[in-house]
């Protein structure tokens, strides 16, 4: 028995030895980067709903010197998806709607996209193109906030032509989780952030989380608010209306759905516990890839990327607005949680340096080769993936970076002459070339292999 007792001793002391270290390096890597400048927000890290680390760096308000803290309150931009998701399975579950039901019988305006389901809606295989860039040439009156509402009768007036048939082929749209947000005001008879304060906010017991358009509530605001801001060279840190190239976040601002969910780092891990103990949903039919033509499967379950690290079954998403990164990962195997949210533009998110500690994996073979400047101008354009969504490819000295519609920049680093990887996000970017001229660029991201042809 005491021969027993001492090994567990020894294991327990071990463990916090272990933890002791992890812990360091994880505030060695934050601290790293705020002081780079590279990192103003918040983290969390959690192994089965028990904090690991949990730390806050900068500001909330630049211009108060209000300081981020546990309560600080972010906008979530795109990992607000998975709460719309949530709320489309509640109202499945309790036979307000079907996955199978065609968007024409919800929104009889938008029928003329046949074949469209709410299942497309969720993970992304619909065809229906992304509003943000139509909107920026099309939507003339900037003036004027477009809600979900005129979303729709934006897209009635234009009838806009799908990208593909439904179901041929993965493509990220905004415009799908908008549209799920009308659809659960219809099914439900409630606004969008009524519905999930109802149904999955207050029963969960998220009181600092709900549904917060800053711009468009005019009157109403939120306690311990972390303000967004975007780099106006010398000028520092600004908010992202004040520039003409982020002043989209005024005249979209009424639109819900594919963001406006406002969390703290806190009230995300209720929401993974909630989900691991099965108080809301089962969450397995979430986790189901993307089914494609040809018996193609995409990792986009219902609002949730499907992925693996170390051989865990891993789910996550991330989310991106002028002033705002944001990510949560949930390992459904140990139980990891991990949680960044992100109040300045600039630096991406540290996930693969995270995972090396989290997951003891060796570190990357040294990237960042050195390239000269003649090679790396050769990449430099831009590359269409699909209508309306490219990557720009630009050079600043010797630093490439990679820019997506609508999304930050994020630096490059060369491992070979024409592969790099993407700082800050699982994705590496490789360049092709036919006689001797690049012609498009493929994007290595969740298993996937993705095309994008030059076009400037």
């Amino acid at each position: 028995m005491q021969r027993i007792l001492l090994f567990a001793l020894l294991l327990l002391c071990q463990t916090a030895v272990a933890q002791k270290t992890q812990t360091e390096r994880l505030d060695s890597l934050f601290n790293a980067l705020h002081a780079a400048g590279n990192f103003n927000g918040n983290v969390l890290i959690a192994k089965n709903g028990v904090t690991l680390f949990e730390q806050s760096y900068g500001y909330a308000d630049f211009n108060s010197g209000e300081k981020l803290d546990t309560r600080s309150v972010f906008e979530l931009a795109s990992v607000s998806k998975q709460f719309t998701a949530a709320a489309i399975m509640l109202l499945q579950r309790s036979g307000k709607l079907r996955y199978e039901d065609e968007l024409g019988r919800w929104i009889p305006e938008l029928a003329f996209y046949k074949g469209v389901t709410i299942r497309h809606l969720l993970q992304h295989t619909s065809g229906v193109p992304d509003y943000e860039s139509l909107t920026d040439s099309l939507w003339t009156d900037k003036r004027s906030m477009m809600t979900n509402d005129s979303l729709i009768s934006f897209f009635t007036r234009y009838q806009f032509a799908p990208q593909f048939e439904p179901g041929a082929k993965w493509s990220y749209s905004n415009t799908g989780y908008a549209l799920l947000a009308a659809i659960i005001e219809k099914a439900s008879g409630m606004s969008y952030g009524a519905y999930l304060g109802k149904s999955i906010f207050r029963p969960l017991g998220m009181q600092q989380t709900t549904v917060y358009r800053r711009r468009y509530e005019q009157g109403r605001t939120l306690s311990h608010y972390a303000y967004g801001y975007v780099r106006d060279g010398s000028n520092g840190y600004v908010l992202p209306d004040s520039l003409p190239r982020t002043s989209f976040v005024y005249y979209l601002d009424g639109i819900v759905g594919d963001g406006t969910v406002n969390s703290t780092a806190r009230d995300l891990l209720r929401w993974d516990a909630a989900l691991r103990a099965g108080k809301l949903l089962r969450m397995e039919e979430a986790y189901v890839p993307a089914a494609l033509a040809g018996g193609k499967t995409y990792p986009y379950g219902f609002g949730w990327a499907l992925g693996k690290i170390a051989g865990n079954h891993i789910v996550n998403h991330s989310g991106g607005w002028p002033g705002y990164n944001t990510y949560i990962s949930r390992d459904l195997d140990s139980g990891t949680t991990v949680i960044l949210l992100k109040n300045t533009e600039g630096g991406g998110l540290p996930v693969s340096a995270i995972n090396r500690i989290l997951y003891q994996l060796p570190d990357n073979p040294k990237t960042g080769l050195s390239l000269p400047a003649s090679l790396l101008g050769t990449y430099v354009g831009v590359y269409e993936l699909v209508p309306e969504f490219s990557i720009t490819i630009t050079l600043e000295r010797t630093q490439l970076y990679a820019q997506a519609t609508r999304q930050s920049r994020l630096t490059l680093l060369a491992e070979k002459e024409d592969l790099f990887k993407v700082q800050g996000v699982e994705a590496r970017i490789g360049f092709v070339k036919k006689d001797g001229v690049v012609d498009h660029l493929v994007l290595y991201q969740g298993g996937q292999e993705q095309e994008g042809r030059k076009i400037k």
